[in-house]
Formats: structure tokens, sequence, C-alpha cells
């Protein structure tokens, strides 16, 4: 397993082997992540009224005998046209799903293993787009001759947020926001050198 790294131009000059700590990690971990983030961008706004909260029912519908009839007594039921839902969705459910920080940090290392293994982690010395332009970040992106790709910077500049603003086959965020969602979610990851080394700190 190893990255790629590259150099100002973003070809190839190098490859960089990952720690141990990133071989041998379950899958599962990374399943979960997804999971819980998945279920965290859940709108949660599906609703219907019960029969408590549906307006009318105040008079009772027909008398309680010699109709022939079922007896009822508000016309709130839900068998009737109009009236409350039985076991309707509710807004109030909770979707959060707990992940501790050692699965997210095990997840987050399974996801870029794996790009590893399939020649799509880059390294490289900076992520920059100085004049700002959709073009030169176009240009970057066209180097590596990839899908698409997350871009991973230590501190993100307006500059380089502007120029890869426009560009729907990638995505540039901040080391703060890199998650295994994210690294799962792409074919491709660059990440700046000062990002990596902290993300491998310690780790053999």
């Amino acid at each position: 397993m190893s990255a790629i790294v590259l150099n100002d131009k973003m070809q190839k000059a190098s490859e960089l082997a990952l720690p141990e700590s990133f071989s041998g990690i379950n899958p599962h971990n990374l399943y979960l992540y997804v999971k819980s983030a998945q279920a965290a961008q859940r709108a949660n706004s599906a609703t219907t009224k019960g029969r408590s909260e549906v307006r009318g029912g105040g008079k009772k519908p027909w008398a309680q005998k010699g109709g022939g009839r079922a007896r009822a007594g508000s016309r709130r039921s839900p068998i009737f046209v109009g009236g409350g839902k039985a076991f309707g969705s509710s807004n109030n459910r909770n979707y959060d799903l707990k992940v501790n920080k050692k699965q997210k940090k095990l997840a987050l290392n399974f996801a870029l293993a794996e790009h590893a293994n399939n020649g799509s982690l880059f390294i490289v010395d900076s992520i920059e787009v100085a004049s700002g332009k959709t073009k030169d970040a176009n240009e970057m992106f066209k180097a590596l001759n990839q899908r698409d790709a997350l871009f991973v910077k230590s501190l993100l500049d307006e500059k380089t947020y502007l120029a890869f603003e426009n560009l729907h086959q990638t995505y540039v965020v901040e080391a703060n926001e890199l998650n295994a969602y994210l690294a799962a979610n792409y074919r491709s990851i660059v990440i700046e050198k000062a990002v990596w080394e902290t993300l491998i700190g310690g780790a053999k």
C-alpha cells in the first residue's frame, strides 16, 4: 500500500508507503460510519396527523343503537375519510447513530488504504490556485487523470475555493472536514503533505 507523491505539476514523483496500522482494518467500521453519516442527512420531515390532531369529531356520527351499523364515536377515527392516520409517520423520530472516535479513525484509515490500493491516493506539497480561476483548477484536476477527486487542504483560502467551486467533479475541504464518508464518496483523494503527516502522526 503506497500513496503517490506528486510534484508541483501534479505529476508522479515518488511513492510513500502507508504505515502498517492502515492494513488489516475491518471494513465494517467504514460501513457503520457511512450509515451514520447518511442517517444524519435525513430531512426527517415526513409527518401525519393522528386522530387527536385532525379537525372535527365533536358530534357522534350516529346513534349508538338502532341503525344497524357499527357504533362510531367520532369522525376523527382512522376508518373515516378525513380521519386521523393510524400509526402514521412522525417527525419526532431520531435517526442519529452513534459512532465512537476509534471507529471514525479506523473508518477513515480504511477508506484511505483502499484508495492507496487502487492507486488513487495522492500527496502534494500544496493545493493552491492563486489566480482563483476555474480554468487553472481544472488543469490541476485533469493532470490526475481521474473521474473525480477530493482535495484536502490544511487551510482553505478564498481564491482556491472559488477556483474549485464550479468544478462538479471535484470538492475541496479543509483538514478538519475530512471524514470517511467523503473519502469513500470520491474515486481519488489529493491531500496536502502537512495534512497527511498529521493524519499518520504516531502511526506505525
